[in-house]
């Protein structure tokens, strides 16, 4: 059993070891990666983030988070087998991109609105790319072309949806949480239903508006302090695994494999860029290679989210029972998905030429 647990702390102590002496073979490089990744979360991530995770904070307060739940419960527990608070996640997820998905799963937990299983399900097709970078970043930023933008929307979304399907079996014989409905008056309808449940949610609180405005923006500025630091983290490691060679390696690895499987070798550096950060991928996959080719490339980064969201997302889930494993699991599963809905569909929404 000694044995058994010791590996996984000297791999661990190893690689920070090497990744301290790369730090110190090349301190200019890992201070402009270091600046480079402070530019990306002041001037991108903090103002697309930061208002998103004060507005939860707020509807949670403010008991709106409970209206929605009691509306969709009829809706989400069938098709996902999760309360219907969790369709709020689901377009917060959707419209506000990674990592708020598992920051609203988190929090559902906490108030014990969810169980360990159906955060699992949650969060496991909530953490999506949201519109804007999708469509303002990929397609028109580095594919020029907007008219790509319906059908990597529709692999990409769809293919999430398709995971929320699929994970309705996971973990099958944990209990669900009880519906909040059937504990209210009877003779009601389901919209008086959904204001009686906000109203208790809020008295239930009972924070004041400033009490609650403060604890919002708070929490919100520690959650964007770790996403920036896990961004400078991942930006740095990238650059010295660049400058020491070994991602080109893993570069030409992948060539050799994309060769055999006879598709372009270019699409190598978005896999290997996308792996760790979804942004390098996006855009080296916009550098060639077919654009149908290039299309499956840019759906699966985005639908993999990149190693720097994992780290995101598992520091969310940290504090909770939630496992990460079902997690990363499904991201794979969605890439798999995202890149045939590619394929499937170019016939009929490719661009034309």
């Amino acid at each position: 059993m000694a044995h058994k647990r010791i590996h996984p702390l000297l791999l661990a102590a190893s690689s920070l070891l090497a990744l301290s002496l790369l730090l110190a073979v090349f301190p200019t490089a890992v201070l402009d990666a270091a600046l480079r990744g402070v530019s990306i979360w002041w001037e991108v991530l903090f103002p697309a983030l930061f208002p998103f995770f004060v507005l939860s904070e707020l509807l949670l307060g403010f008991g709106i988070v409970h209206f929605f739940g009691t509306l969709l419960d009829p809706l989400m527990r069938p098709l996902f087998r999760i309360p219907g608070i969790g369709g709020f996640v689901v377009t917060m997820g959707f419209v506000s991109g990674y990592p708020v998905g598992a920051r609203l799963t988190a929090q559902l937990w906490e108030q014990k609105l969810i169980g360990r299983a159906e955060g699992e399900r949650l969060v496991a097709f909530t953490t999506s790319s949201d519109p804007i970078f999708l469509i303002g970043a990929v397609s028109v930023g580095f594919f020029h072309n907007a008219a790509l933008a319906p059908l990597l929307a529709a692999a990409h979304y769809g293919s999430a949806m398709a995971i929320g399907l699929l994970m309705r079996f996971h973990d099958r014989k944990a209990p669900m949480t009880a519906s909040k409905v059937e504990a209210q008056p009877p003779g009601r309808t389901r919209a008086g239903r959904a204001l009686h449940a906000m109203h208790a949610a809020r008295l239930a609180d009972g924070r004041t508006l400033g009490r609650l405005i403060e604890d919002a923006i708070g929490s919100a500025l520690r959650l964007m302090m770790v996403v920036g630091g896990l961004v400078v983290f991942f930006s740095v490691l990238m650059e010295v695994l660049t400058h020491a060679g070994i991602l080109r390696v893993l570069v030409l690895l992948l060539q050799e494999l994309l060769g055999a499987m006879q598709l372009p070798e270019q699409l190598s550096g978005a896999i290997v860029n996308g792996l760790f950060e979804v942004t390098l991928g996006a855009k080296a996959a916009a550098e060639g290679g077919g654009l149908v080719h290039q299309a499956a490339a840019a759906a699966a980064v985005l639908s993999w989210g990149g190693l720097s969201v994992h780290a995101q997302v598992a520091s969310l889930l940290g504090r909770t029972p939630l496992r990460y494993r079902p997690f990363v699991l499904a991201r794979t599963v969605h890439c798999v998905l995202a890149v045939l809905l590619v394929y499937t569909l170019w016939w009929w929404m490719g661009p034309a030429g």
